[in-house]
């Protein structure tokens, strides 16, 4: 959540960097925060003096009674009556004012860092480097949800899509066999991964509470995005960055305890509302996935440095993997709501001759840390100072699955097309080729 002061004192500057990001009415929203918050600063000085007033004017009453001045203490009564009576309508008018400015405030996302390239959509995204060879694939190569159906057991799917629409619907697959064993040799290399580079590992709960889904800017920004168990009004979460952030909501983290890196694995659901068509079939687009997200803790001045590192490990884990990718730095009018500056990276899918994104690396700045409440103090008679926020996909499993089987196939001895599984996945999956 943005802060006031800033906004005040930074007027043109947030209206600059909102309009990069494509805010409508940015111009009347900042305009209607500001007068309301002169309004509020106005009536927060009134009550201020009304208060003193009135205590000032208690004290003299009882000055007034010991001089045996009863009708002047009698007058002061009655002016403390008429006090306590402003006092109340001022106080009804603050809290007034204050819900109006806080209904407004978590309305706008935060501002752009200023590398974030102008732009409206994915097109205008820019491309920061690109890794890899794009494999030959040998002829009859086929996308991934062409691939699935003759690897399973007795020539049966990998994934099962219309299984898994027959138990739930369209969007949750039923991955079977060979198709789980590398589902969840990915899972446990990257969390392998993860602690070798010094993340704790969090298994954290997989539905949320509304303050949690606004700790990190999620609501009330994407609850139409999010499933709802409207009972218990609980979020099944989009992803572990929600749940695993939310254990330091309301936390005065200790200097010592800098930097924060957990990571955690969890299955994510997302709605998906909208989306159709040849670019989210198969793995492309999913209601549930499963992926291991990193979140990191930081101070201010290094939040920068650590959102470059958490690049380069994702590099590394694509690179380890074997697959060809490109880093995107997306443009403000692509970019999430709580987010300041974000880097996608997207994998060749030869199967399909196209670009997948398979993880976003995000700095915060104190956005999310302003909503939660997440501070530090830099020595005990230190002021307590917001924290940075940062996370990042390490992976997204879905489209690294698709990748996988696409980019690596190949023609045996035999005739046969067959998936050929990447070195650093084999220990942990226990076979080298699908056929």
């Amino acid at each position: 959540m943005l802060q006031i002061p800033f906004i005040r004192e930074n007027k043109e500057a947030t209206l600059a960097a909102l309009r990069k990001k494509h805010v409508a009415n940015a111009e009347a929203t900042v305009e209607q925060l500001l007068n309301l918050d002169s309004q509020r600063r106005d009536t927060q000085k009134e009550l201020d003096d009304t208060l003193a007033r009135s205590n000032a004017m208690a004290k003299e009453i009882g000055g007034l009674m010991k001089a045996g001045k009863k009708e002047e203490a009698e007058a002061a009564k009655a002016e403390t009556a008429n006090l306590k009576v402003r006092t109340k309508e001022l106080g009804d008018a603050l809290t007034s004012l204050e819900e109006q400015v806080y209904t407004l405030l978590v309305t706008l996302p935060n501002l752009p860092h200023s590398s974030v390239p102008e732009g409206r959509t994915a097109d205008d995204n820019e491309v920061v480097l690109e890794h890899g060879d794009k494999p030959q694939l040998p002829e009859g190569a086929k996308p991934h949800w062409e691939l699935i159906g003759q690897f399973g057991p007795n020539g049966s799917a990998i994934i099962d899509f219309e299984l898994g629409n027959k138990i739930t619907g369209a969007g949750f697959p039923v991955y079977r066999g060979k198709g789980a064993r590398i589902q969840r040799a990915l899972i446990n290399f990257f969390l392998q991964q993860a602690s070798e580079a010094g993340y704790l590992e969090i298994q954290p709960p997989i539905v949320i509470n509304e303050a949690s889904g606004f700790g990190t800017g999620q609501l009330p920004d994407k609850e139409g995005q999010m499933y709802f168990a409207t009972e218990d009004k609980l979020y099944l979460i989009p992803t572990a960055e929600v749940p695993i952030t939310n254990l330091y909501r309301d936390v005065i983290v200790a200097e010592t305890d800098l930097p924060i890196k957990n990571a955690g694995y969890t299955p994510c659901f997302r709605r998906e509302a909208g989306s159709w068509g040849a670019h989210v079939r198969g793995l492309n687009r999913l209601h549930q996935f499963d992926k291991v997200e990193i979140v990191r803790v930081e101070k201010p001045e290094n939040s920068y440095a650590a959102l470059e590192e958490m690049s380069q490990y994702v590099q590394g884990l694509l690179q380890a993997l074997e697959l060809p990718y490109r880093v995107l730095r997306l443009c403000g009018g692509d970019m999430g709501f709580a987010s300041a500056l974000t880097y996608d990276m997207e994998v060749w899918s030869a199967g399909q001759g196209r670009w997948l994104e398979v993880s976003s690396v995000s700095n915060f700045e104190t956005f999310q840390a302003n909503r939660l409440k997440l501070r530090y103090k830099e020595d005990r008679a230190g002021k307590t100072q917001l924290l940075h926020t940062l996370n990042g996909s390490a992976l997204a499993l879905p489209r690294i699955l698709a990748a996988i089987l696409e980019n690596n196939q190949f023609i045996t001895d035999e005739g046969k097309l067959a998936i050929r599984i990447p070195n650093v996945l084999v220990p942990y999956c226990g076979f080298e080729i699908l056929e």
